[in-house]
């Protein structure tokens, strides 16, 4: 069942290429559509996809601008306008949740030119964070290299937590609820509030204000304004679930951004993704 509902999540986001590309999508084979991350154009070079272990390009012919532009107006339903702020951040969601990544020229007026997509295809894996449950939530950083996994993982200990305690997701670029028009694509729990949308620390604050959770989750730390919020919710007695870019504790130990988590004791336990996607626990001391 698992392995349908990525291939139909894959075939979803083939429906956001111009009509020959779909085809030349539709020759990988069903593991490859189910292992596939991330299928990208870059004008003048042919159609890729992202797997576990790598990008390949599967050859034919080379994308134009003509080809992009068509692309961008399937993924922002032929609005460009009404997805102007996301746009000036570097994506848009497209229908399914997808997020899609711009690259391309930057003026004042924001995007000025497209020179390359980039469709990243969200997946739930249920279960895999099982072995993480305890009796009590434990406040957890994940860490891996970027494509490690640790969005998936994130996403499936929030799901697990939501059933039974109150859990907050701060969802700034979309990435693990992924909405689509008001409505999650993902499933994060019965008891799972979720803030899409808004920069992380000021969505934090809004969510224990107003939600009181037992629990806030964070995709991706990346700058001052993230730590200063994790530390005001952990000082609010909730629970913190995030990620961030590392391989191993001692290498963000060296970071002088995420001293203060150490220094603080915001986080009990880490979880390191390394090869394979296979995970270990190391507790934060």
């Amino acid at each position: 069942m698992e392995g349908s509902v990525k291939v139909e999540r894959f075939d979803r986001a083939v429906m956001l290429l111009p009509y020959a590309m779909r085809e030349r999508a539709r020759e990988l084979g069903r593991q490859e559509r189910e292992e596939c991350e991330e299928i990208r154009l870059r004008i003048g070079e042919s159609l890729s996809f992202t797997f576990p272990d790598g990008e390949r390009d599967r050859g034919g012919d080379k994308i134009t601008r003509r080809d992009l532009d068509y692309a961008f107006e399937l993924c922002t339903g032929a609005s460009a306008y009404a997805s102007r702020e996301r746009i000036s951040e570097g994506f848009v969601t497209a229908k399914g949740g997808y997020r899609v990544g711009l690259a391309g020229q930057y003026g004042e007026g924001g995007l000025m030119r497209l020179t390359g997509l980039d469709i990243r295809i969200s997946r739930e894996i249920r279960g895999c964070a099982e072995p993480l449950l305890r009796e009590k939530p434990l406040s957890t950083l994940i860490l891996s290299p970027p494509g490690g996994g640790k969005t998936t993982l994130l996403r499936d200990l929030i799901r697990l937590t939501g059933e039974k305690y109150r859990v907050s997701v701060c969802d700034e670029r979309g990435e693990l609820a992924c909405f689509w028009e008001g409505t999650p694509t993902m499933d994060l729990g019965r008891r799972t509030d979720i803030i899409d949308g808004v920069p992380k620390a000021r969505a934090a604050m809004m969510l224990i204000r107003s939600m009181n959770p037992q629990v806030i989750a964070l995709d991706e730390i990346t700058a001052p304004e993230d730590v200063s919020a994790v530390s005001a919710a952990a000082h609010c007695g909730v629970k913190v679930y995030a990620t961030v870019h590392a391989d191993s504790l001692e290498e963000l130990g060296e970071k002088p951004l995420y001293r203060a988590l150490f220094n603080e004791r915001i986080f009990e336990r880490a979880i390191i993704i390394g090869n394979g996607r296979k995970y270990t626990e190391a507790a934060i001391v």
